[in-house]
């Protein structure tokens, strides 16, 4: 059996891709991919799925909504302070991108959408179009069969491409 380093280690960048996206937040992302190599460190001799990169996002994953599942039972429990909690900006209220910024930085802008999917549909992309998984490899990671994982993909191809053409009329209005 090769060692954990060389099998495990080797996916750390993707880690922490499908960490960053599903928390939102580079510090939480780095404490999940801490935490989940940890855990697969642990379990190394244990490890299932149909490769060593899927059983490994899939811990991946599961650290990231444990944390996200403990932050909403936090929230729950603090009062609301409208000077801590809030940025400056109006609930409902989305500042339009300076029309210069859009131009420069497609990729932004995309990046932008794609934060804006409900995250089971966000995972889904992320895995496939940016770490290039296989629907097996996704099925295993986010528990769901392969056909689940076609259709997710397929509503959050479609729910990005109506929210690239919202902000592209905004944009350009």
């Amino acid at each position: 059996m090769k060692p954990f380093e060389d099998t495990v280690l080797v996916h750390l960048d993707a880690a922490y891709n499908l960490a960053r996206w599903l928390t939102r937040d580079d510090s939480a992302a780095d404490d999940a991919v801490q935490e989940a190599s940890l855990r697969a460190y642990r379990f190394f001799g244990a490890q299932d799925g149909p490769n060593v990169k899927a059983w490994f996002l899939a811990i991946v994953r599961n650290v990231c909504l444990d944390g996200l599942a403990a932050q909403r039972a936090d929230a729950a429990h603090d009062a609301f302070d409208e000077e801590l909690h809030s940025d400056g900006i109006s609930p409902g209220a989305i500042e339009p991108p300076e029309p210069a910024a859009m131009r420069a930085s497609d990729a932004r802008w995309v990046r932008e959408c794609i934060a804006t999917l409900p995250r089971e549909y966000r995972e889904v992309i992320v895995l496939r179009e940016l770490e290039e998984l296989s629907y097996k490899e996704i099925g295993a990671i986010v528990d769901v069969p392969p056909g689940t994982v076609m259709s997710r993909l397929a509503r959050a191809r479609d729910l990005l491409q109506q929210r690239l053409t919202a902000t592209r009329r905004r944009r350009d209005a």
